[in-house]
């Protein structure tokens, strides 16, 4: 049986007596400890992806320790360095966690002293490093064109795919997915991945036109057609010729005007308010709903044969709370955006946080999860990075899960996160989790988790 590998610490001191202490005092909290007398000697084995932390006084011959914390820091600023200082030398300890270094041991110490800062640097170089992999993995997709589908979670690799092979053909498409799921980024994807991506992509909230001039803003008028009407318009339709035009929240089409809409699928031509002849169309028709139009079809609030005309190619947009495993990458590619935009640091998000998100219902879905991203990193200072405190106001739904089920949630997620970090590996996913092999195969089958998947997956 494999057992994971216990984190490593570098240990740099010039007396030898200091680097055995430290070393079996370490070794028996469970750290795998690696004793060098020189910071020559500890930067000739410190690897860029080093997991653990450096231990080193500050006083030894050659280069000294604030010498070594400047070019660990150089090669890595994430890469924690705890320095030791002399009895009462609190100058040079200031001026050490002004350089950068997490944290100082003041001579004489004690061993649980050393254990504890060790702990808690091993953790942050954990975080540092798990939001490298989600960095990484969000600009790995960065090379797709168009706007990203972000998840690696099977229903949303199958959603991804459905896009792409969609996208290649000129059928009409019916996005289904509840508000906030990003339909109207899955019908930008469409459109980007298509033929037709150099031409007009022309949006349309079928709600927020008012019924009034709706008809006129999708056809477009000659002048004097109607009172008002002192030049011709070209509607929305016309002007996505040769496009794509997105028809969201479709259901909410008056039903007076969804006949002259079908025509239009059908015949693929217009006719503008007060013209006689009509207007030949070149578009593909991508229409988005969150209610049931089927079901709607049959309480007559909508039309049954406009919704068989639109049920061609029907793709269901998952709700946040079906593919939970995604928050942790979405969040870290929201806060990320927003830090670029914002010129702010988007900082890293730890377990506790981490449990927040996960056991949230989210019933604004995505668009919620974005919002919360966005706060975090504008406002996350003034709460201390709180993420409970930024959701303070937000009451949970109602399928809000018990503890029980966040804790197996959460994870399940972290599994989940660390195959895809590791493309299956068994071997260095039970090194990452801190997990026997027997342990994690358990897990694995618990939650229908398989690591051939990862593999899969992963280009």
């Amino acid at each position: 049986m494999h057992e994971p590998a216990p984190p490593p610490v570098l240990i740099i001191d010039d007396e030898q007596h200091l680097r055995i202490t430290a070393s079996q005092t370490l070794e028996l909290a469970g750290y795998a400890p690696e004793a060098h007398a020189s910071a020559e000697a500890a930067l000739e084995v410190l690897a860029p992806d080093f997991s653990g932390v450096v231990v080193s006084d500050i006083r030894m011959p050659g280069m000294d320790g604030m010498a070594l914390l400047r070019e660990v820091r150089r090669r890595d600023p994430d890469m924690p360095v705890i320095l030791i200082t002399g009895h009462g030398d609190i100058s040079t300890a200031v001026e050490a966690m002004r350089e950068g270094a997490w944290d100082f041991l003041e001579k004489p110490f004690a061993g649980e002293r050393l254990v504890e800062m060790v702990r808690r640097g091993v953790d942050k170089r954990r975080l540092s490093l798990e939001n490298r992999e989600l960095k990484a993995e969000l600009e790995a997709q960065q090379s797709a064109p168009g706007p990203r589908i972000v998840g690696r979670t099977g229903v949303m690799q199958r959603l991804a795919s459905m896009v792409q092979r969609i996208s290649q053909v000129e059928a009409d498409v019916l996005l289904f997915g509840e508000t906030g799921t990003g339909k109207d980024l899955v019908a930008r994807s469409l459109h980007e991945r298509s033929a037709r991506s150099g031409r007009p992509f022309v949006a349309i909230n079928c709600g927020a036109v008012p019924e009034s001039i709706i008809e006129s803003e999708l056809f477009g008028h000659e002048k004097g057609a109607f009172t008002g009407a002192v030049e011709r318009r070209i509607g929305k339709f016309e002007h996505a010729n040769g496009g794509t035009v997105f028809l969201d929240e479709i259901e909410s089409m008056p039903l007076a005007l969804q006949v002259k809409l079908l025509r239009v699928l059908q015949e693929r031509c217009i006719e503008r308010l007060g013209a006689n002849e009509p207007v030949a169309l070149d578009i593909r028709v991508i229409a988005a709903t969150k209610v049931d139009l089927r079901a709607a079809a049959e309480a007559g609030d909508f039309r049954e044969d406009l919704y068989y005309r639109l049920d061609v190619v029907t793709l269901p947009i998952p709700p946040l709370r079906e593919r939970r495993e995604d928050i942790p990458l979405l969040f870290q590619h929201f806060a990320v955006v927003a830090a670029n935009r914002s010129g702010l640091e988007a900082p890293p998000v730890d377990n506790a946080g981490m449990s927040v998100l996960m056991a949230h219902d989210w019933p604004g879905n995505v668009r919620e999860l974005r919002n919360l991203a966005e706060r975090y990193v504008l406002l996350g200072a003034t709460c201390d990075y709180r993420l409970d405190a930024l959701l303070a106001g937000i009451e949970p739904g109602p399928g809000d899960m018990a503890l029980p089920q966040q804790v197996e949630l959460f994870e399940k997620s972290l599994i989940s996160q660390s195959l895809a970090s590791h493309r299956g590996r068994i071997p260095e996913v039970c090194e990452h989790l801190g997990l026997p092999r027997k342990t994690l195969y358990d897990k694995l089958k618990k939650y229908a988790l398989k690591a051939d998947d990862y593999r899969q997956a992963t280009p």
